[in-house]
């Protein structure tokens, strides 16, 4: 699992894009598939048979695309203006490297030297509309003859260790889910389940809204990451959930109200099989369980999270404990529910 994360983790799919996750993806399951398509969206919906057809249909969902930037123009100087795809705040844009497009076009946002600034802007992290990126083009002409508008940007971060058996990374957010359910897959499982690799999460939950629709499950249960907040500067009654402290489960977001059946199973089955877990202690954020919960006639859902430091910047931090964690309960929850515990 965590080899394939590398490999999905320093893959580009920025939202719109994420063709080269997709064929990544195929490849992957293609030897254990019963079944692929790909939706006219750009979902990959995958069917595969288990020992026995369950009680009730289920899918598993992990979007594929991760936030980045897109070009929109360039100065006459030949710098490339951008803007956001998927939310990104600016201050962890700046003095970073980037590649763009397909051919991976090395490229950083810089600006104005830190003595030619005023004190009083020196405060202010620069907006995105101020914010332009160099490939080293002497002019439009020049950085247009090699970029066009509409390329997408992407942080240009290795997968790596990070200090005590953690990892870092660009895109964790949401190759990490990805990577459970190619786990997953690849594996014999105990009832037939259909698993949605979806597009577009970052700019409005748009691929899983297609693809529950196509699928129509009784259940869901959405593999994620999510914001973890033990960092400096955070109070104790702030952090929402802790890397380290075992998979995320929510009763409540921006987007969902969580099954609260789905949510005690959950638990249960943790206790019952010593896997480490946590609640998101905030109602916050959102993934695409706010599309798929209310698809068709209604979608019972829960999200499995991993808590992830420093999301949709250059570079986030997970625990391979924590990842180890949200596949187990996964797993166990997706049995239970198919054998017809929560119907």
């Amino acid at each position: 699992m965590l080899e394939n994360l590398k490999k999905l983790s320093n893959l580009n799919g920025i939202s719109g894009c994420e063709d080269d996750v997709r064929t990544f993806i195929e490849n992957a399951v293609r030897p254990f598939a019963d079944s692929m398509e790909t939706d006219n969206l750009g979902n990959l919906i995958v069917f595969k048979k288990g020992k026995e057809r369950p009680k009730c249909k289920l899918m598993l969902s992990a979007h594929m695309d991760e936030v980045g930037l897109i070009v929109t123009g360039a100065t006459s100087e030949g710098y490339l203006r951008v803007a956001t795809v998927g939310g990104i705040d600016s201050a962890v844009l700046f003095g970073r490297t980037y590649t763009v497009g397909k051919n991976r076009i090395p490229a950083v946002i810089g600006g104005v030297p830190i003595h030619m600034i005023s004190s009083d802007a020196r405060r202010k992290s620069a907006s995105v509309d101020e914010l332009y990126l160099d490939i080293g083009a002497k002019s439009a002409e020049e950085a247009l003859a090699v970029v066009a508008p509409g390329e997408r940007v992407a942080f240009d971060t290795e997968f790596s260790d990070f200090g005590d058996g953690l990892i870092k990374g660009k895109a964790l957010d949401d190759r990490a889910g990805c990577a459970i359910l190619i786990d997953i897959i690849s594996h014999d499982i105990p009832y037939d389940m259909y698993f949605v690799f979806a597009v577009q999460e970052e700019v409005g939950l748009r691929g899983a809204r297609c693809a529950a629709y196509s699928v129509a499950p009784d259940f869901a249960i959405v593999a994620e990451a999510t914001t973890a907040a033990d960092v400096g500067g955070v109070p104790e009654d702030k952090q929402v959930c802790k890397v380290g402290g075992g998979a995320v489960i929510s009763f409540m977001d921006n987007a969902t109200i969580y099954d609260k059946g789905m949510y005690d199973l959950a638990f249960e089955l943790a206790k019952q099989k010593n896997i480490p877990l946590q609640v998101k202690s905030m109602i916050a954020g959102g993934n695409d369980a706010g599309a798929i919960h209310v698809s068709g006639k209604g979608v019972r859902t829960l999200a499995v999270s991993l808590a992830c430091r420093y999301l949709h910047s250059p570079c986030s931090v997970l625990s391979k404990s924590d990842l180890h964690s949200a596949l187990n309960i996964i797993a166990a929850l997706a049995e239970s529910i198919c054998k017809g515990e929560l119907l």
